[in-house]
């Protein structure tokens, strides 16, 4: 019978208490909680800011040479942030764009490297979602890759590959 008399209680309690009562205790316990959760990480994303300045540049570095290109940044889990297609760029070049962005941060290299290794592993063209050709960059925050940059459109993924490196570059500054 006690036991039954002190939930009794305890439900009246908290039903009689006030509204800052019964959020003030269970957020300050949840708050404990998740700090001492050894079971969590915490990871660093690209703003959106950031990411429309990257494209900006890339997108710029592009036109001084009089290339038209796509230009995409992707975040750390591949979702698009921001894709810019320049005056006159080929219809492919957007997709192109982004999945080179993809291929660029899921690796954490740039896709003229990741190119180079078909060769020994030819079935990594067949991933979902990715390009292996010149032209995609990760960018990185204390050694992790945080998004990616791919450009499409110029006539060599070189090219492609330098205009996405000023993108990064301006992350930088």
């Amino acid at each position: 019978m006690a036991g039954g008399f002190a939930l009794g209680a305890f439900g009246a309690y908290s039903a009689n208490a006030t509204d800052e009562d019964t959020t003030a205790a269970p957020a300050a316990a949840v708050a404990k909680a998740d700090a001492k959760n050894k079971n969590t990480t915490r990871s660093t994303h690209l703003t959106i800011e950031a990411a429309t300045k990257a494209a900006l540049a890339t997108l710029d570095a592009a036109e001084k040479e009089n290339q038209r290109v796509s230009v995409a940044v992707v975040d750390r889990n591949g979702n698009t942030l921001v894709t810019l297609r320049g005056d006159g760029a080929g219809p492919q070049s957007y997709e192109s764009a982004v999945k080179k962005a993809f291929t660029a941060v899921s690796w954490n290299a740039p896709t003229s490297e990741l190119a180079k290794r078909l060769a020994q592993a030819p079935n990594l063209k067949d991933i979902p979602g990715t390009l292996f050709l010149g032209g995609g960059a990760p960018v990185t925050a204390k050694g992790a890759p945080i998004a990616g940059i791919g450009v499409a459109g110029a006539p060599s993924g070189d090219l492609d590959e330098k205009f996405a490196q000023a993108g990064v570059a301006t992350l930088g500054k």
